[in-house]
Formats: structure tokens, C-alpha cells, sequence
């Protein structure tokens, strides 16, 4: 599959400076003004706001507010004007939970952990908080699952996943956000058996725990499902064909499921032959259509869902050079029959992408960004890179056209936020909340009327 050639339109210089202001403005009404989950309030990487401007302004954003953080790559949720905050400090992972356009804490609770990161990445939660009515739910990085009330953090019930499914540690830690269905809560836990070996060993096998329905206002098993071992993407529901459906991109490939029972519709086999690879994006789902990629082998494939199983549309070859999408842990925003994602598993080589979604063509790539997650709003899109730097591009497949490069900077003049900046972005209302190493800012995307 060739390339079309690169494209790049400066349509404003880039900016610089954040200049620190007062804290003001609350959120807009709506759905707006709510991002309860990850990739927000529709699971697919878009914002309800509007207003966005044409580009940023010439002295920066404003920034609302900032706080420093501990370890972790958990992006934050923001509901009813509260921001919930998942991170580790020392011994012990923290929920806490701000005022979302000021900053203040109005509480934290905390828990124990132990867990270290086999290969020297971060030792605190990925995951991020799921805000559900009067409740948030958390999944940590050693296989904590909490709920908690939101009016004053008090726990409600925990689960120790890891310890009661059997959960072999899976390189990275849990990873996987858990999903809101009704009256269940779905965490994708892939325990194994007593005795499983290490998973380097490439002989762990599932314990039938690959997905965990739980009463989310008890902690209680409704179901367990798939031998597929966890994964480090996130389940995405959906009405399709007169009924609902799962879809989860475990670490096997990609899982369909019925999210009431737990019944497997099929599992697609899509993994890397190297054993140390994750699947990590989660599935896009456009109508009939489901799309996966991963960075370590085969790549990206696209499958048309039939009532009983599916039918590949298209796929890339393994190890090919000319792989559509090879994403790392980014999952892609489809706009008007395209996606937009970073694909690359390095930073150095990463590359943001145009992709049309029928065909796999590559419609424009610019290299040099290095990896990236997008947000987007109305149709544009806010692409935030691992280093702190955040871009406005238009959401086009013709080529790509950068509106705004913004590093946001303190009074000082320094970055405020540094690598690795992997947490996606988050907007409720008028802010949008960024976290890189060691710090979470809000900024004033959406200027108050």
C-alpha cells in the first residue's frame, strides 16, 4: 500500500506562552460540560462543545489552573463540575477528587499497592476513572477495582481482581478502563488458572475470567467470560443488528461479545508473534464496521459484523512497511468515513495519519510529531504529543493543515508539561485538562462569550 505524500500548511504561527490568569469560568451546560470516562462521553475521542476557535490566540491559552501529580498514565474524568484524578504517591494509589475549574481538592482516598513495572515504565494506575450517577469506579494497576461516592469519596465495595481471578502480571499492569452496562460493571481481568506461569514464558493460559461482569453497586460477579488473556484496550458497546454488542481487542484479538450475558459472538485472532506486544487501542466501530491495529506485527484490519460472526474487509500484511495504521496505544477518531491517529510504536518514528476506512489507503502522514492523542472538536482536532505540545489540525483528508502549535509554558517561560505526556486529553465546558510528568493544567480552550 504506497503512501500519498506528505503535506504541511502553516495556517498560524506556532505559539508559545501560557499566561497564568485567575481561575473563573464554569463549564457550559449540556453534555459538553461533562467528560465522565475515557475518551469521553461517547467512548470515541469527540467533545459535544462548540465555539471552538479558528486558532489560538496570539498570547496562549489561558491557563485556569494547575496541580503536580504523582506516577501514572490515568487520564482524567470530569462530571458535575468535580475532576477525578487517579494516581500513585510513594506506597499508596490515589483517587482524588477536584474542583474542575478551580483546582481545589475537596477529597482523596487512598489504598495500598506494591506493584512494580517490570520494565521501568510507571509504577501507578493506567486506567481511567469511569464516573457513573452517584458513583466513580477505579481499576488500578495491580488489580484493585473500588467504587466509590462521589459526594464524599466513601468506599463502597473493592474487589481484588488479581487475587481472586488468578491474574498473572501482564507486563504492564491492568490497564483496561471498565465499561458502564446498565446495571454491570465490565473489566476485562484475564485470570489464569493456579500454577500458570509467568507470562515471558508465553504459556499462560485463561481461566475463563478474560471478561468480568460485576453488580456495579455491590462488587458482586454476575458473569465471567473468554479464556482471552487482558489486553490494555478498553471494550466498546454498541446497537447493532437489533441487538447490543461488545466488542474487546483482548490480547488474543479481537473479542464479540452480548454485554448482558457474556455469551462470545467470535474472536478474530489478531496478536504480534513476538511475546512481548500488547494490543492497547481500543476498536472503533462505525456502523457494521469494527477496526483494530497494533504496532508489534500485523498491523491494522478492518471486519464487517455479520449476525453470526464477521468477514474480513480488508487487513495489512504482516510486517509490512506500507501498514495503513500500526498503533501503539492511541486509539483513532473517525470523522466522515476517515480515521486520525498516530501510528508508529517509537517515538522517533511515529506519524499522525489520515486513513480512508473502507480501504486502508493512506490518505496524508506527517512524521516528526512524535506519538500523539487526539480529541477532537467539531472538526478539528486537538493532537497532544508525548512531549507536552499541543496542536490544532483540520480534521481533512486532503492534507494535512496545522491551525496552531502551542507549548504551554509557565510565567517562568518553562514547559509546563514534559514526556511522557501519554494521558489523553480531557474537555468539559470550556477547559481542557492536560496531564504530562509530574503535573495535570487546565487551559481555557473555549473562550466565555
Amino acid at each position: 500500500m504506497s503512501r500519498v505524500g506528505i503535506f504541511r500548511i502553516a495556517a498560524a504561527a506556532a505559539l508559545a506562552l501560557l499566561i497564568p490568569q485567575a481561575a473563573g469560568a464554569a463549564t457550559a451546560p449540556g453534555d459538553a460540560a461533562d467528560w465522565p470516562t475515557f475518551r469521553g462521553p461517547h467512548a470515541d475521542g469527540k467533545s459535544n462543545a462548540t465555539g471552538l476557535p479558528a486558532t489560538f490566540p496570539e498570547n496562549g491559552l489561558r491557563l485556569a489552573w494547575q496541580v503536580d501529580t504523582g506516577e501514572g498514565y490515568s487520564a482524567p474524568s470530569i462530571a458535575g463540575g468535580k475532576l477525578f484524578l487517579f494516581d500513585r504517591e510513594g506506597d499508596r494509589a490515589r483517587l482524588t477528587c477536584l474542583d474542575s475549574t478551580t483546582g481545589s481538592r475537596l477529597w482523596r482516598a487512598e489504598y495500598p499497592t506494591d506493584y512494580e513495572d517490570y520494565y521501568g515504565y510507571s509504577n501507578g494506575p493506567r486506567a481511567t476513572p469511569v464516573v457513573d450517577g452517584e458513583r466513580v469506579y477505579t481499576f488500578g494497576v495491580e488489580g484493585r477495582l473500588r467504587a466509590h461516592r462521589i459526594a464524599d469519596g466513601e468506599l463502597i465495595w473493592d474487589v481484588d481482581t488479581t487475587a481472586r481471578f488468578g491474574v498473572v502480571k501482564n507486563f504492564f499492569g491492568a490497564g483496561s478502563t471498565p465499561v458502564v452496562e446498565n446495571d454491570l460493571l465490565l473489566v476485562p481481568v484475564g485470570g489464569s488458572p493456579p500454577g500458570a506461569p509467568k507470562v515471558h514464558s508465553g504459556k499462560v493460559t485463561g481461566n475463563g475470567s478474560g471478561l468480568v461482569a460485576f453488580d456495579k453497586l455491590t462488587g458482586e460477579v454476575r458473569y465471567t467470560s473468554s479464556d482471552e488473556l487482558a489486553s490494555y484496550a478498553t471494550p466498546v458497546l454498541t446497537d447493532l443488528g437489533g441487538r447490543r454488542r461488545g466488542f474487546h481487542f483482548a490480547r488474543g484479538g479481537l473479542l464479540g461479545f452480548d454485554p448482558r450475558t457474556g455469551r462470545t459472538d467470535f474472536l478474530f485472532p489478531w496478536k504480534a508473534e513476538i511475546l512481548e506486544s500488547v494490543n492497547a487501542a481500543s476498536p472503533v466501530v462505525v456502523g457494521d464496521l469494527v477496526f483494530i491495529s497494533e504496532t508489534y506485527g500485523p498491523g491494522s484490519a478492518l471486519l464487517r459484523i455479520k449476525p453470526d460472526g464477521y468477514e474480513v474487509v480488508w487487513k495489512d500484511a504482516l510486517k509490512s512497511r506500507d501498514q495503513s495504521l500500526a498503533l501503539h496505544w492511541s486509539t483513532p477518531i473517525h470523522h466522515q468515513g476517515h480515521l486520525y491517529a498516530s501510528s508508529g510504536r517509537n517515538s522517533g518514528d511515529a506519524e499522525l495519519r489520515a486513513v480512508e476506512l473502507a480501504t486502508g489507503k493512506v490518505m496524508w502522514s506527517q512524521p516528526g510529531l512524535s506519538r500523539s492523542t487526539l480529541l477532537m472538536v467539531e472538526d478539528r482536532l486537538l493532537v497532544f504529543t508525548e512531549y507536552g505540545r499541543l496542536l490544532l489540525v483540520d480534521a481533512t483528508p486532503e492534507r494535512y493543515v496545522e491551525l496552531a502549535d502551542l507549548t504551554p509554558r509557565g510565567t517562568d517561560g518553562k514547559a509546563l508539561l514534559h514526556y511522557p505526556a501519554w494521558s489523553p486529553p480531557a474537555l468539559a465546558g470550556r477547559l481542557l485538562y492536560l496531564r504530562g510528568k509530574g503535573k495535570l493544567i487546565a487551559v481555557e480552550l473555549i473562550p466565555q462569550r
